[in-house]
C-alpha cells in the first residue's frame, strides 16, 4: 500500500481487499469488554477538520483510540485558521508537534493531496470538497460484501458481478467519486441514477453506467446507495423542486417494492428524511445505514494499523 491514502483511484484489488481482510479481523474486537488492541501504541493521530462532521470524525477517533494510538482533535473554529493561517502553516506546526498521521477533512477538493506534499507523516483523505472521500468507499464496500455473501464468505472475496445503482446528487457528491472507483476496482457493475443537472460532465469518463430513470434500474440492483441532496454547495436551481425531485428519484416504500428480495438499501449520511430518502424505507431491515456507521470504525481502523504499520494482529483472532 501506498503511505497515503487520498483517493480510492490509489488502491488496487489486492490493496482494498487487504483492508477489507484486515478489517474482518479486526470486527472481531467489537464484541469484547475491552475494545482497545495495543498495535498503534506511542502513535499520534491528528484528526484536522476544517468542515463540520459528526460520524466521520467521531469514527476516526475511536478507530485511533481502540488501536491505542494518542489522539489530537483539530477544529478550524477557534483555532489559528479563524485567524488566517494558511493550511501549510498548521501542516507544520502539526508536523513539529510529532504527528504520525494526519486525518484531514477540508472543503476544497485537492486539499488532502496538497497536505500530503508538507508533512513526513501519513495523511488519510476524511473528505475533500466535492472531490473524494475513499475511507467511506471502503466502509461501503465491506457492508455490501458483509450482507451480500454473509460475514462467513465474505473474507478474500471481492464484489464480482455484483449491482450497485448510486442514486440523487454525484455532481457534489465525494462519496459518489470514491464508491465509482473502488467498487468498479472490487469488480461491481456500478450505475448512476441522478437527473442530468446533477452528473459531473466528466462523468463519461467514469467507470459506471448513467441512467435518469431510477425506476428502471431498481429491479436490477443488489444494492442501492441513496445520496443526500446538498443544497449548502449549490449556486444554481439543479431541479424545479425538492417534492418533484423526491418524486422522480426519491426512494420510498412503494418504490422499494421494485427491489429484488435480497437487495440493500444504503446511504452515507446525513439524511434528508422524505427527500431522498423515506422515514419507513430508512429504517427498514433492508437498510445498512446504522451498520454502516458500525463498520466505518472498523474499516478505519484497519487503514491506520496498515498505513502506520502496527504491530502484528495474533492477538485480534485468540
Amino acid at each position: 500500500m501506498n503511505r497515503h491514502l487520498i483517493s480510492a483511484a490509489d488502491l488496487s484489488r489486492d490493496d482494498s481487499l487487504l483492508i477489507l481482510d484486515t478489517a474482518e479481523e479486526l470486527a472481531s474486537i467489537a464484541d469484547r469488554p475491552i475494545k482497545k488492541l495495543p498495535t498503534l501504541r506511542g502513535r499520534t493521530v491528528v484528526n484536522l477538520f476544517f468542515e463540520d462532521s459528526t460520524r466521520t470524525r467521531i469514527s476516526f477517533e475511536a478507530a485511533a483510540k481502540r488501536l491505542s494510538a494518542d489522539v489530537i482533535n483539530f477544529s478550524a473554529k477557534g483555532s489559528s485558521v479563524a485567524k488566517g493561517e494558511s493550511l501549510k502553516d498548521t501542516a507544520l506546526t502539526l508536523e513539529a508537534m510529532g504527528a504520525d498521521a494526519v486525518v484531514i477533512r477540508h472543503g476544497a477538493s485537492g486539499a488532502a493531496h496538497r497536505l500530503a506534499r508538507w508533512v513526513r507523516g501519513t495523511v488519510v483523505n476524511a473528505g475533500d470538497g466535492t472531490h473524494e472521500h475513499p475511507t467511506q468507499a471502503l466502509l461501503d464496500a465491506f457492508t455490501i460484501r458483509r450482507r451480500l455473501l454473509g460475514i462467513e464468505r465474505a473474507r478474500g472475496q471481492g464484489l464480482d458481478g455484483m449491482r450497485v445503482t448510486i442514486v440523487g446528487d454525484v455532481l457534489h457528491s465525494r462519496v459518489a467519486r470514491s464508491n465509482v472507483l473502488l467498487l468498479s476496482t472490487l469488480g461491481a457493475h456500478v450505475t448512476l441514477a441522478a437527473p442530468p443537472t446533477l452528473l459531473p460532465l466528466a462523468v463519461g469518463s467514469w467507470p459506471c453506467g448513467v441512467s435518469y430513470d431510477l425506476d428502471s434500474e431498481l429491479p436490477k440492483s443488489d444494492a442501492v446507495m441513496m445520496l443526500r441532496v446538498q443544497q449548502e454547495r449549490m449556486t444554481a436551481a439543479y431541479f424545479p423542486s425538492v417534492r418533484e425531485y423526491s418524486r422522480r428519484y426519491g426512494l420510498d416504500a412503494t418504490r422499494m417494492t421494485r427491489l429484488p428480495d435480497h437487495a440493500i438499501v444504503m446511504h452515507p449520511g446525513p439524511m434528508n428524511r422524505g427527500v431522498e430518502i423515506a422515514a419507513e424505507v430508512a429504517d427498514s431491515p433492508r437498510s445498512t445505514i446504522v451498520e454502516q456507521v458500525a463498520n466505518g470504525v472498523t474499516v478505519r481502523m484497519a487503514v491506520l494499523y496498515l498505513l502506520l504499520g502496527g504491530a502484528e494482529l495474533p492477538a485480534v483472532t485468540q
